[in-house]
């Protein structure tokens, strides 16, 4: 069996998720994702815990096996806590400042860039 598909993935408080065939639903505060399961990964949910495995035992399906858990693990953190990237400019005249929904980057280019960000994302620039 895959090593990753051993660990279950632990369910939070709030977050419900529903079979319904092979469509996997988690639905939690930040919203709701959707996963079609491929037929040869098994999943079961038994004390708040979401548990997978191989139907049959080739290579494949163990490898199917872990990478849906490693998929089903993020969306039951983007519906609980949501997806956060934290980076750090480092280094002479490399800096950022977000002005509503434009972040301007001075990245070593001549003129600065204006990148409008996508519907849904936020940025932020606590310090220079």
């Amino acid at each position: 069996m895959s090593r990753v598909a051993k660990n279950p993935v632990k369910l939070p408080a709030g977050v419900e998720v529903k079979f319904a065939g092979q469509q996997l639903s988690v639905k939690g505060a930040k919203g709701t994702l959707q996963l079609n399961i491929h037929s040869s990964v098994e999943i079961v949910e038994e004390a708040g815990e979401l548990r997978f495995a191989a139907r049959n035992g080739d290579q494949q399906t163990r490898a199917m096996a872990g990478t849906t858990r490693a998929l089903v693990n993020n969306m039951v953190q983007g519906v609980s806590q949501g997806f956060e990237r934290k980076l750090q400019l480092v280094g002479v005249g490399y800096k950022a400042q977000a002005k509503g929904t434009v972040l301007n980057l001075a990245l070593g280019f001549s003129p600065p860039v204006d990148y409008e960000l996508p519907e849904g994302i936020t940025a932020e620039t606590p310090s220079q």
